[in-house]
């Protein structure tokens, strides 16, 4: 795992070699050190490990994802704010299939940090509203599903949104039943 720092060196090294390949008229190599550069530097922004992970992720392999992220070892060192926010974004959606509040925590980290894409800020919204609504904080999670739904401009989650709204609306209603209610056993004690 390379340092952030460490990439921009390289890339300014190998840039620095261009530019010498060009005074020897070298005009292919140094085009050819040219577009190395430009891959640590593209790496700098965007992380190799977290680009494997979504990879991973596509192909809903949870456990090859894990391994990938894992490799970060130190990722307020390695990566950028927003890397940061993607490392907690991804962790988060792993987590959440087995641990709740753990998940909540990743996904509010990822969200303070940022992420660069709306569609996946609203992603992380969404998982926060779900988690919010299970834990019983209805107005958390309402809030939490309307900054979810103006942040998909897209309508990519737009079924999900419309499916957590009725399921909020289903447990708002009454949760106690008028009537001849309750179990058999109590029906039959009563009649």
């Amino acid at each position: 795992m390379y340092n952030k720092i460490i990439k921009l060196i390289i890339a300014i090294a190998i840039f620095g070699y261009a530019i010498y390949q060009f005074v020897e008229n070298n005009i292919g190599n140094g085009i050819m050190l040219i577009l190395l550069s430009l891959i640590f530097v593209f790496l700098y922004f965007k992380n190799e490990f977290i680009l494997l992970a979504f990879l991973r992720l596509r192909k809903q392999d949870f456990d090859g994802a894990k391994k990938w992220l894992d490799k970060i070892k130190n990722p307020e060192s390695a990566l950028v704010k927003k890397q940061q926010g993607y490392y907690n974004y991804l962790h988060g959606l792993m987590v959440s299939q087995s641990n709740v509040n753990e998940a909540e925590k990743f996904f509010k980290k990822a969200v303070t940090l940022g992420l660069s894409m709306d569609h996946d800020l609203a992603m992380a919204k969404l998982n926060l509203a779900g988690i919010a609504f299970s834990k019983r904080r209805k107005q958390e999670a309402q809030k939490l599903l309307s900054e979810a739904s103006k942040l998909d401009k897209q309508g990519m989650l737009a079924d999900q949104i419309k499916m957590m709204k009725d399921n909020m609306k289903r447990a708002q209603g009454p949760s106690q039943h008028y009537g001849a209610g309750g179990s058999i056993r109590a029906q039959k004690r009563r009649g």
